[in-house]
């Protein structure tokens, strides 16, 4: 850093001509000069020997810049942000204007030409610097830039406490470690506080987003997102750093998007996070979807399928041969139904292959494999060389074209049984999807067991749940054909008031709602015959199949879920 040009007369001496020091006081304060090396104007103002506005002339006038009286600013937030706190706090710099294309900045050595080189670079502005005393301007310094600490501190006090028994589990190279190891640094609690933080909450994903004034992070907690905090936008960059670091992502690139894997260990638990970073416009957005095996349920049982539902769903999975399919959107808990089904029949006497894209839980005993599109590793290849490998039992994680359907399709008609996942709304749609997307009607008529379509709706929560009623207009929203209106005013509503347990928000957990559609003889011919979507849910309904709008109207009557939630997933 440059020194400020000498002045002919040094401070002090003035300071003691013009009256405004005595000679012994000016020795008091150097006295404290030299020990401590901070500038003797400093002290003087610090000690209040003389008013700094008094310093601040005569030095404006020595240095032959213009002088600034800081009581006559107030800071907006967004020009602070121009200058990053460690660089104003480091060279006693602060901005205070901005007017066109040039940045007024208040500074203590305000002829120090690298500086100003560097504030150019960083702010992208023409830079009008003018001096201001450095006591005062300390003091703002620590006064605007730590108002916006403030929060950052609020946040990890929130977390005290939370992160103790929590270990992330590194598992990178030497020189990504090293950058790591920042352990007393804010950032990393902060980071180790939030995932902590999301697990506890029972989340499925964190989201940390960046916008052009702040960044903030959400939850996905019970499907719905929810706004946690905002981290000071200074922190952007290394909590985004970090993140990447733990994933083992190439910190720095930031132009494409980028996809890796962390380890949170809680206690005796390990949690996986997958997670994605995406190039926006004023940074990169990070999505975390955890992975909580402990939180995994995988008994059938459990999922609140209706009897005639769950009978029939067991008995296509219990089959040697055929195909069941689950559908629905992403995010309703299809490959938790698969993987639930997978357990069910997960024998020692069976040899269970998996292609999933990506593998989200590792299950004991069940070969699964990562599908890798860029190197040729896609669902078809994974299902012709499942066939070398002797299975009892495939699951591809999606049918997304003709190979894949095809394959899977001969898979099931010789003696394999196959499981898959489509996106379609219902289950009877499943089947003309199939046959739109060039696989033979007889083919899906002879191979296709059973389908499920599933929707996830939110629990009322049942430490506030209560009694409620609706107007008529609303009920009807409700009616389904088959029903009238009589009989949905006779449901015992109910819903949740918002407590502290769930958040205010009347929900907690999550329940299934599901259509499972056995593929009966008759509804086999149909198929065959080329019958509409219309035709094969009446014929399914007839022989006592549940849809959707139906089974959620039965949650409704038991109390799990609300009208508007079953409404909200069964519309359309």
């Amino acid at each position: 850093m440059t020194t400020a040009a000498v002045p002919t007369e040094r401070l002090g001496d003035i300071l003691v001509k013009e009256g405004l020091l005595s000679k012994e006081k000016l020795a008091q304060a150097l006295t404290e000069h030299r020990s401590s090396g901070m500038p003797l104007g400093f002290i003087i103002a610090k000690q209040g020997l003389v008013p700094e506005v008094e310093i601040t002339r005569i030095v404006a006038r020595q240095l032959r810049v213009p002088a600034v009286d800081l009581s006559r600013f107030e800071v907006d937030a967004k020009i602070l942000k121009l200058i990053p706190a460690d660089i104003a706090k480091r060279h006693i710099v602060l901005p205070l204007k901005r007017e066109g294309r040039t940045l007024t900045v208040a500074m203590a050595n305000p002829t120090d030409q690298v500086l100003l080189q560097e504030l150019r670079f960083i702010t992208r502005f023409d830079l009008f610097p003018v001096f201001a005393g450095e006591f005062t301007l300390r003091g703002l310094i620590d006064k605007y830039y730590d108002a916006s600490d403030q929060q950052l501190q609020a946040i990890l006090k929130d977390m005290e406490g939370l992160a103790e028994d929590v270990e992330i589990v590194e598992d990178q190279d030497d020189e990504a470690a090293s950058q790591a190891q920042i352990d007393d640094a804010p950032v990393v609690k902060l980071i180790n506080g939030i995932l902590t933080d999301a697990v506890q909450r029972g989340a499925s994903d964190i989201h940390i987003e960046s916008f052009e004034h702040d960044m903030r992070v959400r939850y996905r907690v019970d499907g719905a997102l929810l706004e946690v905090m905002k981290p000071p936008l200074r922190m952007k960059a290394a909590l985004i750093s970090r993140v990447k670091i733990l994933s083992q992502l190439n910190i720095a690139e930031r132009r494409v998007p980028q996809d890796g894997r962390l380890k949170l260990k809680m206690g005796n638990r390990v949690i996986d996070f997958r997670v994605s970073t995406l190039p926006t416009l004023f940074g990169e957005k990070i999505v975390l979807r955890i992975l909580d095996k402990g939180n995994l349920t995988l008994d059938l049982s459990t999922f609140g399928f209706e009897p005639k539902a769950e009978a029939d769903l067991l008995k296509a999975i219990l089959n040697p041969y055929g195909m069941v399919l689950v559908t629905g959107p992403t995010g309703s808990g299809k490959t938790t139904t698969l993987y639930s089904a997978l357990q069910r029949i997960n024998t020692i006497d069976s040899n269970i292959m998996t292609a999933e894209d990506p593998v989200e839980y590792n299950l004991y005993g069940i070969n699964q494999v990562q599908v890798k599109n860029d190197i040729g590793l896609t669902f078809a290849a994974a299902l012709k060389a499942f066939l070398r490998q002797d299975p009892n039992v495939i699951m591809i994680g999606e049918v997304r074209d003709l190979e894949t359907g095809g394959i899977a399709i001969k898979a099931a008609l010789t003696g394999h049984l196959v499981l898959s996942t489509l996106h379609t709304n219902d289950a009877p749609s499943t089947i003309t999807r199939l046959i739109d997307m060039g696989v033979e009607a007889f083919n899906v008529s002879a191979a296709v067991n059973l389908v499920v379509a599933q929707r996830l709706v939110r629990r009322i929560c049942k430490e506030c749940k209560a009694p409620v009623t609706y107007r008529p207009e609303e009920l009807k929203s409700l009616l389904y054909p088959g029903t009238n209106l009589d009989e949905i005013k006779a449901i015992p509503f109910m819903r949740g008031k918002g407590c502290e347990v769930c958040g205010g928000t009347g929900y907690k957990g999550r329940a299934g709602i599901y259509e499972v559609m056995a593929m009966s003889p008759e509804v086999r011919r149909m198929v065959l015959r080329g019958a509409s979507v219309a035709e094969l849910r009446d014929q399914a309904v007839l022989e006592g199949m549940l849809t959707l709008r139906m089974d959620g109207v039965v949650k409704v009557k038991k109390g799990v879920t609300t009208l508007e939630e079953v409404v909200k997933e069964t519309s359309g």
